[in-house]
């Protein structure tokens, strides 16, 4: 299969990163990695978040899920911002078995929490393989049931919550859209999606096609959804807030926001839930940036097709909000 071309810009980036970009997760190298994660991957203090008085930034601790451990959120909203704020409650990307809560704040802070007046909550939710489906995403509904409820606290507006995340982030986000609103849980009025992990089962043209050739390809993506899933990976009953692709019905859902990479694995299951909504009724935009990789924006944030997607994003938001 040939692979579409990179972005200029962008294919010029990955290629001064190195190989080490692309090195494939296996079962193998996957502890090794998740220790270099954890080693070296940003973790900024409440006093950095606060960026010299800029933010209002709090750990705090909800009650976690039943017989599990309270969960961490980190709640950030800029400091001259009054009344109840609307707010981002966001889960952070890794594959589900990487990165942490307060290492995404910074960007989300600078790029959506001031233009917008924004709040921000990230979940510290568990990892795989220690933690295993159901346990990371019922952390995330326990935070999200918390949040909502103590709206006043938090200065936050209960009725304005966003859901949102990249990534594996990105599949959280879209496994507790589904979650919440089969439970009558808070009722998020959008969901953004960036580059979402949705489908366990690795069968698209676009994971074939970008084996070996994508940041996060098909051997990576296996490797973290057995780390994430056990002895149910690939199961045919298995439910759609595992692997929201796995969902047959996607009505009643709030409208998304879904990009990805024509380069990237995530293509075509992301296309195919877009298509999915509308199918169901549903409202979604759905972008995908001609020749942009996995975590294209992150690698190359200067590139023209990154300023672009950024201020798609801030759009979608603002319109939402509005």
């Amino acid at each position: 299969m040939t692979a579409p071309p990179f972005d200029r810009e962008l294919g010029e980036a990955l290629a001064a990163s190195g190989d080490a970009v692309r090195e494939p997760f296996t079962p193998g190298n996957l502890a090794a990695r998740q220790e270099r994660d954890a080693a070296t991957r940003a973790r900024p203090t409440v006093r950095e978040l606060a960026d010299g008085g800029r933010f209002e930034v709090a750990e705090l601790r909800a009650p976690g899920p039943p017989g599990g451990p309270d969960v961490t959120l980190v709640h950030a909203r800029p400091a001259a911002a009054s009344g109840p704020l609307p707010v981002l409650y966001y889960m952070h990307g890794g594959g589900m078995i990487m990165g942490n809560a307060w290492s995404v704040l910074p960007r989300l802070l600078r790029d959506w929490a001031l233009p917008l007046g924004l709040a921000v909550v990230s979940v510290e939710y568990r990892l795989a393989p220690r933690t295993q489906y159901p346990g990371p995403l019922e952390d995330c509904y326990a935070g999200l049931v918390w949040t909502a409820g103590h709206a006043d606290r938090l200065g936050v507006d209960a009725d304005r919550i966003l859901v949102g995340g990249k990534s594996a982030g990105g599949g959280l986000a879209a496994a507790l859209a589904l979650l919440t609103r089969d439970r009558g849980g808070p009722a998020p009025i959008g969901q953004l999606l960036l580059c979402p992990m949705l489908d366990d089962r690795d069968h698209t043209f676009s994971s074939r096609q970008m084996a070996g050739v994508d940041t996060w390809d098909r051997t990576s993506n296996a490797t973290a959804w057995r780390a994430a899933l056990g002895d149910r990976y690939g199961a045919e009953d298995l439910p759609p807030y595992a692997a929201p692709a796995r969902a047959t019905d996607l009505s009643g859902l709030p409208p998304a926001y879904i990009e990805v990479g024509s380069a990237e694995t995530f293509r075509d299951e992301d296309v195919a839930y877009a298509n999915a909504i509308w199918q169901a009724g549903g409202q979604a935009e759905l972008h995908v940036w001609p020749g942009a990789f996995h975590g294209f924006d992150t690698l190359a944030p200067d590139a023209a097709l990154s300023r672009d997607a950024r201020e798609a994003r801030l759009r979608w938001l603002g319109r939402v909000l509005s």
